[in-house]
């Protein structure tokens, strides 16, 4: 840079002023120099003016930029708007080509740079954010309950059946993404322990039969379900020879799970672990991460993706984890920590007060608290009306509460990744108003 600036803007100002804009532009280019010889997420994050040039530059690689090109393709990023282009950083070409997502797309060298540049990212997140051992990771632009179908599809070449074991989560996005894939679900009640509902993982192991494509553990939901034993169920696996997908929805931002998960990938067997990237990066909802440890599962798992993909998802997570940095993240889960502990305190002392208590269930994100003289359709319609987004209240035969009754109604609020220590605060004053109201 410090070349081209001599050649070319030599002259045009004094020498002293020339080279102290260059050490200016220097500095700001420098992170993207670091990025490329690296490719691993930055320790500091970069500003929003950083992140745009890097996907300026890239989008300006792609054959749509070209003025002297005569397109006469199908398929050719022809746009409605400059605003339409910007809602996919100007990667109109999308990424991937339509038999392979991971694949280099001729007519995208710069969005097929910025792709494999996520991928990269994304697997450097998963190893030092808690799990070394998934060393390969691809994004996809699905949701997480698509990409798990996808995964579970490619699970299908390794071993032929019908049906996939399913430690009962009351959420229908997996289950639903089972039958688009022509598989059945073969879901394993929980039980009570205490509070908490479990599925113990013998209970898996029972329900394996010569139809079985795979094992569906899960590690994040609400309570008073706890997460599966996912080192357990992966010894099953691996005794059992039965591929196991690990949904780990929102896991990523919590250290203790990913404790258990590096824990599960050392012990037995694990083929991907699937994660959101709204729920643990601070995206706009649409991709998620799957991650494994060895290289072929990704590979099986990119050739299932039918047709390019948008490259939105891609673009939003590089800004996310370039607009974070490592520090910015870790700093962000330090306060998920406090946050969760200053929920369950304040939960508990309106439970003293109102007779009622907090569900003594392992859950590193949410807590869950006794509503039992109140019907909880009138305390979820309050807490919304009060402007207080996404607490769940359920009765005891609600679904939600992953076995066909619990003892008693209740509520849930998280403490996850990004909520503000004056949002609890908000939500805590709301809660008790609404308990003051409802009877």
């Amino acid at each position: 840079m410090r070349d081209l600036i001599k050649k070319y803007m030599k002259g045009l100002i004094p020498q002293n002023m020339l080279e102290r804009g260059t050490i200016v532009l220097e500095s700001q280019l420098d992170p993207l120099r670091i990025l490329f010889e690296q490719r691993k997420i930055p320790e500091e994050g970069w500003s929003d003016s950083q992140i745009r040039l890097l996907l300026t530059i890239l989008s300006m690689m792609d054959t749509d930029k070209d003025p002297q090109a005569a397109r006469v393709g199908e398929r050719e990023a022809r746009v409605a708007s400059p605003l339409v282009s910007g809602l996919a950083a100007d990667f109109c070409h999308g990424i991937g080509r339509s038999g392979e997502i991971y694949a280099a797309q001729p007519k995208a060298p710069g969005a097929s740079i910025m792709y494999t540049m996520v991928n990269k990212l994304a697997s450097d997140a998963i190893q030092r954010f808690g799990a070394p051992n998934l060393k390969h990771s691809l994004l996809l632009p699905l949701p997480t309950g698509m990409s798990i179908g996808l995964t579970i599809s490619a699970m299908r070449q390794k071993r032929k059946g019908k049906y996939v074991i399913h430690p009962r989560i009351d959420h229908k996005s997996p289950l639903k993404a089972i039958e688009l894939i022509g598989l059945e679900t073969r879901i394993i009640e929980g039980e009570l322990k205490g509070d908490a509902v479990i599925v113990p993982p013998e209970k898996v192991a029972e329900a394996i039969n010569k139809e079985t494509v795979a094992i569906l553990s899960t590690t994040t939901f609400f309570p008073p379900r706890e997460p599966d034993d996912v080192k357990e169920i992966a010894k099953i696996a691996r005794e059992h020879d039965i591929p196991h997908v690990i949904n780990n929805a929102y896991g990523v931002q919590s250290r203790e799970i990913m404790r258990k998960i590096r824990s599960a990938v050392d012990a037995g067997r694990v083929d991907a672990v699937v994660q959101s990237t709204d729920k643990n990066f601070l995206t706009p909802i649409g991709g998620a991460i799957v991650s494994a440890p060895e290289p072929e599962i990704i590979n099986e798992i990119s050739e299932q993706y039918a047709g390019r993909a948008t490259a939105a998802p891609a673009t939003q997570f590089l800004a996310a984890i370039l607009a974070l940095g490592i520090k910015n993240y870790e700093k962000l889960r330090d306060e998920q920590e406090q946050n969760r502990k200053y929920l369950e305190e304040n939960l508990n002392k309106i439970a003293e007060e109102y007779e009622e208590r907090v569900l003594q269930v392992y859950n590193p994100i949410a807590c869950a608290m006794t509503i039992t003289n109140r019907d909880p359709k009138k305390v979820g319609g309050a807490l919304y009306n009060l402007r207080v987004t996404g607490p769940r209240a359920l009765g005891p035969a609600d679904y939600g509460s992953c076995v066909d009754k619990y003892p008693t109604a209740y509520m849930t609020m998280n403490a996850a990744i990004g909520t503000r220590h004056e949002d609890i605060e908000k939500a805590i004053q709301k809660l008790e108003e609404t308990l003051k109201q409802v009877r």
